[in-house]
């Protein structure tokens, strides 16, 4: 098993920066991939970013790209979603997830490929 805690969220202006941060304990040796997701209700639960646990690879939504960026601290076991120039439209509750899912090319986006999860953090930007 692999246990994800999260930090780091709260209220922010339009145009403010956050710093989620997501560290991982118990069974780490297998986690290949780490993601971020969010989720607003009534709505499905969004990919924002993703990056290789060994590092390199990284993905992002087209809403995020340019403005967020995530990132990974092994020796800590903690991953970032580092987020600037924050809009209303990013205000949801940000998930932490832990991928075993292997692939040479792909990094995956679907959240049915994630089977470890955080807690959820609240994310507020206000116009």
């Amino acid at each position: 098993q692999v246990q994800l805690v999260e930090s780091g969220g709260g209220l922010v202006q339009a145009g403010g920066s956050l710093r989620l941060s997501c560290t991982a304990s118990g069974r780490t040796f297998s986690i290949r991939v780490m993601a971020w997701f969010r989720k607003v209700a009534g709505e499905e639960q969004e990919f924002v970013a993703g990056t290789r646990w060994s590092g390199g690879t990284t993905s992002y939504a087209d809403s995020v790209k340019g403005r967020f960026s995530i990132s990974g601290d092994n020796a800590k076991n903690t991953v970032y979603l580092q987020m600037n120039n924050l809009k209303p439209e990013d205000t949801a509750v940000y998930f932490c997830a832990a991928s075993t899912y292997s692939h040479p090319a792909i990094l995956p986006t679907a959240r049915e490929r994630y089977r470890y999860w955080g807690q959820g953090s609240q994310v507020t930007v206000s116009s």
